[in-house]
């Protein structure tokens, strides 16, 4: 599985371990920016990269986006129809994301969450399946009716 990856300055030192982490797991990592920590840069330009980076592949990729509270991440992934981006801080949260809303994005929040917990949570993320039993395929189905 692709992961494709993105990060502002405040979330910087976090994807680079979870990259580190996610090719040590065997993992293909696509780093989608910042490629290098700058205290000037802005989180849409690198989930911009990423959005764009992820149409050809979205059904079998996924996503992790970062930055100081995960949530301007989320919002800028979530601009995307196709993507359905959800902040998550521990990992109960993460595998009902995945199971119940089918995720495709993780948000991180680099302010809130340690490195051993962020790379718990990414685990989960990639390795918990979507349910698809009728009740949650068909709320994905009204979400999708509505967007």
């Amino acid at each position: 599985m692709k992961i494709y990856i993105a990060a502002d300055h405040r979330g910087y030192e976090l994807k680079e371990e979870l990259k580190k982490h996610l090719a040590g797991g065997g993992y293909e990592v696509a780093d989608c920016g910042n490629e290098k920590y700058d205290p000037e840069d802005d989180y849409p330009d690198f989930v911009n990269n990423l959005r764009g980076q992820m149409k050809a592949d979205r059904q079998i990729s996924r996503g992790i986006v970062i930055c100081g509270s995960g949530i301007g991440v989320s919002i800028a992934a979530n601009r995307d129809g196709q993507l359905r981006c959800g902040l998550c801080f521990n990992e109960e949260q993460a595998r009902s994301a995945r199971a119940h809303d089918n995720i495709n994005v993780l948000a991180l929040a680099s302010d809130h969450t340690s490195t051993e917990a962020a790379k718990k949570i990414a685990d989960i993320f990639l390795k918990t399946p979507f349910d698809d039993s009728p009740k949650y395929a068909r709320r994905l189905e009204k979400i999708d009716r509505h967007a």
